[in-house]
């Protein structure tokens, strides 16, 4: 009978609840001194981590918060890895990027005509 483990390398947590893509990025991460564990920068990948534990990092221009929930024991897919950890981050705002067009902007060509029709019968 095997026990679930309670800790695990930092690198290999980060990479089974999919905030890295490879296991190597996130110790990269983790070893540049981009990771703090309770506040506390880290450059230790293989430093040990568990429930409990506040991990915050950069990712994707934004400042991720996360609480370790569970230890992973392999890299499923997304829906089991979002068990793994609860997101403190502060939930950002959605704005559209590109606004629909409201029928502003250039004439069409049908309309530069109208338009230069009404201009010489004016004078």
């Amino acid at each position: 009978m095997s026990e679930a483990p309670t800790r695990q390398r930092l690198d290999k947590w980060l990479w089974h609840a999919r905030f890295f893509k490879t296991r190597n990025l996130a110790a990269k991460q983790v070893a540049g001194g981009k990771v703090r564990v309770n506040g506390n920068r880290t450059e230790k990948p293989a430093q040990s981590v568990g429930p409990g534990d506040v991990l915050t990092f950069a990712q994707a221009r934004e400042v991720r918060v996360i609480r370790i929930e569970a230890i992973g024991e392999r890299r499923g897919p997304a829906p089991e890895a979002q068990q793994l950890y609860q997101d403190l981050s502060e939930p950002k705002d959605k704005v559209a990027q590109n606004p629909g067009y409201a029928g502003k902007g250039r004439p069409t060509k049908k309309e530069r005509r109208s338009l230069d029709l009404s201009r010489r019968q004016d004078p």
